[in-house]
């Protein structure tokens, strides 16, 4: 299963925002395509809360026949902060996660040295400064974590594009277990 974490774009109550990019519209043309995905829509004028996340997971995981050693998390812009955080807080949660264009507190992965992060970003991003990716990802790498990063040379803030196309990111996640 993945957990998507939209951008600020998307915030409201109408679920068709969530279609106009990332994950979900990338995964409108896919038949085959092997995760359950999870994306709630954060309200207008809010941020994602870790507390209200973990306890969809719970209710998701409690519901539905979903592996819990195989829950992916990735979210993009906002998304991508919230991706870093939620992942802070709860880490034995996740086999691995994908932030895109996100950024968060470098001194908080101490706790996802057990958890592979792929992050990416767009070098020429005016919005999210590529060096917030940096940070965590070498504070994941200082920490002993598994960590990389993907620039994306000519990309601005839509690093989500490029990135969900991309065949490998499932690849990579499906490779992943929790504590494995």
């Amino acid at each position: 299963m993945i957990l998507f974490l939209h951008g600020s774009h998307q915030r409201g109550g109408t679920l068709a925002t969530l279609k106009n990019c990332g994950l979900l519209k990338f995964i409108e043309t896919k038949e085959d395509f092997p995760f359950i995905v999870v994306s709630p829509q954060c309200p207008r004028r809010r941020y994602w809360s870790e507390t209200l996340l973990n306890n969809l997971l719970d209710e998701v995981l409690a519901e539905y026949a979903i592996d819990d050693d195989r829950v992916y998390l990735t979210g993009m812009s906002m998304g991508g902060f919230g991706t870093w955080n939620v992942a802070c807080s709860d880490p034995d949660r996740f086999a691995a996660i994908a932030p895109i264009c996100g950024g968060g507190k470098p001194q908080s992965v101490e706790s996802l040295i057990h958890v592979p992060a792929w992050a990416f970003h767009g070098a020429k991003d005016k919005v999210v400064p590529l060096r917030r990716s940096e940070e965590m990802v070498r504070a994941l790498q200082k920490a002993g974590g598994d960590a990389k990063l993907t620039v994306y040379p000519n990309a601005g803030h839509d690093a989500w594009t490029e990135t969900y196309k991309n065949p490998q990111l499932y690849k990579w996640f499906l490779q992943h277990k929790r504590n494995g």
